[in-house]
């Protein structure tokens, strides 16, 4: 028998006999710039709080300070106004940064930055660490959490009203701290099975250049533990996917036989060879999801449909007496601003809801159906592995297409600044484009690769690409408003 010993933060060592273990293969040499970076966070690691507790004055001025101020008068900008100014860094800054950030660092926000996951963490150090309960554990409740987090925003106005802002991420902080108080064990429930960006960044984050490896490996790939010292309760020598990993650096020492080692890889590799890294239905289906519903809180503020859909359901409510939609909601599910013009009404709530999640089902519905025409045209052409095996590999080829859609459509102040400079309109809207032009390529060369890692030759990988290509350029479609405009 042979012991393997880690490091004494780790859980305690287990006995495996030697067919089980398995080295990790001939780790390659890293570039001193990354053996010197990896020592500086764990260096550093004791005082991340710091950071944290900064970013979560930042947020309080931010969301705060525009309660304090008045409303922004017409005509002005972000150069010229305070509170505009403040939504801009909200909204134009951390929103569309954070996401992007992923394909460079990884979900390095959450694990360094972050306040709500260390306030969570913090409060389940003195809380009362109950188990977590299954339906916190079950695959769907990230996405639960995303759908329905989003459709409040939505609904609430959290975009044009500091009110809204302030409450929706004042709440969301009051429930990651009591989730952190009630359950686990010096984990981050909060962070790996509730928190609504969390998941979205944990996806992405297959794109990304981290990577966090084992030294040494053992068989049956990634599973889920709540002993040892990983917060998000990844079982750290079987670690081979990056979706759950905060980048806290807990597990790495770097004179630990046993420990987690900082490496950096091309952008997507990943999910190029996704079979490698646990590919999850829950996941890719999330995928679908999280973009239909993303897709239609931008659509139902610009199309004209909604606003016919919307008309049509007020007449047939009014027709048959329901005349509860013409009532004014309350403030803390829906957008009751007199003074500023906008009063919703439960009409105005159900359409918001209702135009959502239709749009989110027909996309998904669509890019399931698309994935699935792939799926079986890939396994007539000699790929390995079963049907529902090929459709989870080959849903991950719209990440890239998918999270850049959102940034360009639910992000898109960020481009803001540049209509007032020469760039002007038409430039960030060719900017736009050009970013969607590289994420489209990006999806179709994620499909090529995964085809490739399918057994697929390269002579039959065309027309198993073409649902793909199909399916990236009809999310592209719906963000058309978005990239060019109506």
């Amino acid at each position: 028998m042979t012991e393997i010993y880690r490091h004494r933060d780790f859980a305690p060592a287990a006995t495996f006999a030697p067919s089980l273990l398995v080295e990790a293969e001939e780790l390659p040499e890293r570039p001193n710039w990354l053996i010197a970076l990896e020592a500086f966070f764990v260096r550093t690691r004791p005082y991340y709080w710091i950071i944290q507790g900064i970013i979560f004055l930042v947020f309080l001025l931010v969301l705060g300070l525009p309660l304090l101020l008045p409303d922004p008068p017409p005509e002005t900008t972000p150069l010229s106004n305070g509170t505009l100014a403040l939504q801009y860094l909200l909204w134009g800054i951390w929103f569309p940064l954070v996401f992007l950030s992923v394909i460079v660092f990884g979900r390095i926000w959450c694990g360094l930055l972050c306040p709500m996951g260390a306030a969570s963490e913090l409060a389940n150090r003195y809380g009362l660490q109950r188990r977590i309960p299954a339906w916190i554990r079950w695959e769907g409740t990230p996405a639960l959490s995303f759908i329905i987090m989003t459709l409040y925003g939505q609904t609430i106005g959290v975009r044009d009203h500091p009110e809204a802002a302030a409450g929706l991420f004042g709440g969301t902080m009051l429930l990651a701290i009591a989730i952190g108080g009630l359950y686990g064990r010096k984990k981050r429930v909060w962070c790996r099975h509730l928190c609504p960006i969390g998941r979205v960044l944990g996806l992405y984050s297959r794109l990304g250049a981290v990577q966090f490896t084992p030294k040494i490996r053992l068989p049956g790939g990634d599973a889920y533990s709540q002993k040892g010292a990983c917060p998000t309760m990844i079982d750290l020598p079987r670690k081979s996917e990056s979706r759950h990993c905060i980048e806290c650096f807990r597990c790495v020492h770097p004179h630990a036989a046993g420990s987690i080692r900082l490496d950096i890889r091309r952008p997507g590799r990943e999910i190029e060879d996704i079979r490698d890294h646990r590919a999850n239905k829950a996941e890719a289906c999330f995928l679908f999801l999280d973009t239909g519903v993303a897709l239609g809180g931008f659509l139902w503020l610009v199309l004209p449909q909604y606003q016919q859909w919307r008309q049509a359901f007020g007449v047939f409510a009014i027709q048959h007496h329901w005349n509860w939609v013409t009532t004014v909601g309350p403030s803390w599910l829906m957008s009751v601003h007199p003074a500023r013009a906008e009063v919703f009404r439960w009409l105005d709530f159900v359409m918001i809801v209702f135009f959502m999640l239709a749009i989110m089902a027909a996309l998904t519905a669509v890019l399931a159906l698309l994935t699935a025409v792939s799926a079986f045209l890939a396994k007539r052409a000699g790929a390995d592995g079963g049907f529902g095996q090929l459709f989870t590999e080959l849903g991950y080829q719209y990440a890239p297409i998918a999270l850049i859609s959102l940034i360009i459509g639910l992000g898109a102040e960020l481009l803001e600044p540049l209509r007032y400079t020469a760039f002007g309109a038409s430039g960030a809207g060719a900017i736009r484009g050009g970013l969607f032009l590289m994420g489209l390529l990006w999806s179709v060369w994620l499909g090529i690769k995964i085809l490739e890692r399918q057994q697929v030759a390269p002579i039959r990988r065309f027309l198993p690409l073409l649902p793909g290509i199909a399916g990236s350029l009809f999310v592209g479609l719906g963000w058309w408003p978005a990239i060019i405009g109506l």
